[in-house]
Formats: C-alpha cells, structure tokens, sequence
C-alpha cells in the first residue's frame, strides 16, 4: 500500500494551539500521531510525507523516523529544518514529486496547486500546508493531519470520499 500525510508537527509545542488538536500535552499528541501513524501503515507500505514533518531539535526527526513504520519519502515543507532534510530514515527527499499510483498520476507538493501538471488529463493534486482550511478544488486533495483524522491515508479512500 502507499499512503500520504503532512503537517504532523511532531514536538512542535505551538501546533497544540494553532490548530486546536485535541491534546492536554505535546507528549499526548506525538504518542497518538505516532500509534494513528503505525495503526494505518504496515513496515512494508510506502507513504509519502507531504512537508511539516518535525521539531528542529537535533536528532528529534532521527529518533522518530525509527519508530514509524514504512518506507518514508519526504516532500520538503516550509517548517522542514535541515535537522529533519538530513536524518537518516527517509527513503528520497524532494520539493516536488510526480508518481502514478494505481494508473491515477498523482502531483505532490507541500503547497496547493491552483493548476498542476496534466491537470486536464484528469491527474490528481496531493498537498499539506492548509491543515484543513482550504477550499479545494477538483482532484485536489490536503492529506494533511488535521483534515484526516490524524492519521495517514490511501489514494483509494481520498478518491472513494471525493
């Protein structure tokens, strides 16, 4: 399976506040991302991590990567520090990344498209940053956090849901 997520702004004590998740502590709120985060993807699935992945404090990413199952590719968000670019345990690093899964040819980026790449061809816009407040437009998708349920999701289910 492939899965998509962002915006999980693990040991970022501000996301507490600025988007009102529902945790009393930091801790409570890294160790539900990380139990939704394994519960969801098996140490066999890929996921795609749409930017906004961590804390800048040395080694935090590291030491999180190893605990989360999957084979993690990173798409650079703004609040990436070189901490999070430059741990080991992600699988490719990039800005931007086209892929096709499952024939659908998907456009990812941290940021919303207002138009993507073969985007008349019926390709699909996968992108975080938003947290869930942005109005999207046809085939567009935000896999960030906030606006799944706090866990990673499938293609299948974005699609099934649109």
């Amino acid at each position: 399976m492939i899965y998509f997520t962002s915006d999980t702004h693990f040991g970022e004590q501000r996301v507490l506040n600025i988007d009102r998740r529902p945790f009393s502590s930091l801790a409570e709120h890294d160790a539900a991302l990380i139990a939704n985060w394994n519960d969801t993807v098996s140490p066999e699935d890929e996921i795609w991590h749409l930017g906004d992945f961590a804390s800048k404090k040395k080694g935090f990413a590291e030491d999180l990567l190893s605990q989360l199952n999957g084979r993690k590719h990173l798409i650079v968000g703004n609040n990436d520090p070189p901490a999070t670019v430059e741990a080991s345990g992600w699988q490719s690093i990039q800005h931007y990344a086209e892929l096709t899964v499952d024939g659908q040819c998907l456009i990812l980026c941290h940021y919303p498209f207002r138009t993507w790449n073969q985007m008349g061809k019926r390709s699909v816009n996968l992108h975080g940053h938003s947290h869930g407040r942005l109005k999207p437009l046809p085939r567009q998708f935000d896999v960030g956090v906030d606006a799944r349920g706090l866990r990673p999701v499938s293609l299948a289910n974005l699609l099934r849901r649109a």
